[in-house]
Parts: C-alpha cells; sequence; structure tokens
C-alpha cells in the first residue's frame, strides 16, 4: 500500500481523519497540510491565493493522498460557514481545524499604524480564526470529538518593536484557544496553540527588509540577531512548525490541551 511522502501506514498519527487547514497554499500552511496528508489526513485547504492552494492539492493528489480546495475568506462569517458546511458534505465531519491563516500586518511605530492596517491584521489573525473555530465547533460538539490547533506567534509573548499589531493579535489568540479549550474540553474537543519563532522565509525576509528600512540597520543583521538568541543557533524552518502541529492534531497528544506550544529554536521557553 502506497503513502504520501514516504509515511509508513501502520504508524500515521492522521489516518482516516479529515483535516481544514487554513492559509494552506504557501510557508508554514503549505508543509502543514503536506505532513497532514503524509499522516494519512484526507485534506481541505482553504484560503484565498486559490491558485497556489491548487497546487498544493495537486501535489497531494500525486503522492496518493487527498485533497480538495475550498476557496475561503476567514474574515467572513458566511465565507467560514459554508467552508466548514462543504467540508462536512463531502467527508461526513471535521476530525481537526489547522487555523494557520494570518497576516503579518505593518512594520511602524504605533503611532504610525493606520486605523485600516490594525483592523485588517484583526480581521484576519483574530476574528478569522474566531469564525474558523466557531464553524467547526458545532459538528465538532455534537460528536463529542475533535481537535484545533491554532497557529500563534512567539512574538505573542516575546514582542517586537514596531509589530504593534501582529504581536497584540497573536497574544489575543493565546486568551482565546484557553478559554475554547475550557469550554470545549467537557464536550470531547481539544484546543491547542503553536507559537512558532522566525521561520526561514519570504515572510521573514519582508518583515526583515521593512525593519532594516525603519532602522538603518542591514537585513544579514537583524537575522543574525534572531539566529544568536536562539540556543539552537538556527532559524525555525515550516516543517518544524508542522512536525508540531501533527503531534497535537493526533492521538499521542490526547492529554494535552489548551497548551501554548514554542517552536522557536529556543528564543522563547515560556
Amino acid at each position: 500500500m502506497s503513502s504520501v511522502s514516504g509515511a509508513s501506514i501502520v504508524d500515521r498519527q492522521l489516518e482516516g481523519r479529515t483535516v481544514i487547514v487554513t492559509g494552506a497554499g504557501r510557508g508554514i500552511g503549505r508543509a502543514i497540510a503536506l505532513r497532514c496528508a503524509a499522516e494519512g489526513a484526507a485534506l481541505a485547504l482553504a484560503g484565498r491565493s486559490v491558485n497556489e492552494l491548487e497546487d498544493v492539492a495537486r501535489q497531494i493528489r500525486v503522492s496518493g493522498g487527498t485533497a480538495m480546495v475550498v476557496t475561503t475568506d476567514v474574515r467572513d462569517h458566511r465565507s467560514t460557514d459554508a467552508m466548514a458546511a462543504r467540508v462536512e458534505a463531502e467527508h461526513g465531519r471535521v476530525d481537526v481545524l489547522i487555523a494557520n491563516s494570518g497576516v503579518g500586518g505593518p512594520t511602524a511605530p504605533l503611532w504610525e499604524v493606520s486605523l485600516e492596517d490594525w483592523e485588517e491584521t484583526y480581521a484576519v489573525n483574530v476574528r478569522g480564526t474566531f469564525l474558523c473555530c466557531r464553524a467547526v465547533l458545532s459538528g465538532m460538539v455534537r460528536r463529542g470529538s475533535g481537535g484545533i490547533v491554532v497557529i500563534g506567534s512567539m512574538s505573542g509573548k516575546r514582542p517586537m518593536a514596531n509589530r504593534a499589531p501582529y504581536t497584540s493579535s497573536k497574544t489575543a489568540l493565546i486568551g482565546l484557544v484557553r478559554t475554547l479549550a475550557m469550554e470545549a474540553g467537557p464536550r470531547g474537543v481539544r484546543v491547542n496553540l503553536v507559537s512558532p519563532g522566525p521561520v526561514a522565509g519570504p515572510r521573514l525576509e519582508r518583515m526583515l527588509e521593512a525593519n532594516g528600512r525603519l532602522t538603518g540597520r542591514p537585513v544579514e543583521e537583524l537575522r543574525e540577531g534572531f539566529v544568536g538568541k536562539a540556543p539552537l543557533r538556527r532559524l525555525v524552518e515550516a516543517e518544524d512548525v508542522a512536525a508540531a502541529v501533527v503531534f497535537l492534531a493526533g492521538d499521542e497528544s490526547r492529554g494535552i490541551t489548551g497548551e501554548d506550544l514554542n517552536v522557536s529554536a529556543g528564543i522563547t521557553m515560556y
């Protein structure tokens, strides 16, 4: 029997489960989707970047997995409700939601942040997470089982200058996850958070470039500043985050809920 990306059938952690990954077209979301498929899940890839989502879906299918694309704007409750309804109609249930969609927001001191940029950051990062969770929870609660993993950020606990909208939105997710874990736990649903550190890739480079323009410091110096703070002396890879997500989504973490798991190469330890 074949498997996606070489995972063994006997030890695949998400075998037979239906998993929604929002923002699955690139970066961390893409890595999470591919890893979940390798672990036996049927994937629903949600987001606005349809061409990128279709590319990930093709990669999963070519490797022997199952994937559908669900065009979704996480800022819109009608869109998130339709997302959950479509996946349930196709697969009968949603076993796991990976709430990954997020935006970086502006890089500027707070007094230069526009109201529009502030509200857009919160609309995607906070309201979008709330709406996606709400959309899938009725089915999970009714069945008495399910799992939600929210992607936060180490900056929700270790703030960075000139990043107030992003940092505060990620701090909000900590409170959301902990409260939801208390509410949903007695109904058989686990809710956890993964807080990545600086993840190598285009988003980090854009943020470093913006900070470089703002502070006059070279991008290389800013990047090495992250590496130097990490006990492991490295940036985080998207695949590192995906591995943590699969653990929290699978049965091996069945005793864990309300947790905030850092994947930061040691930069954040609390």
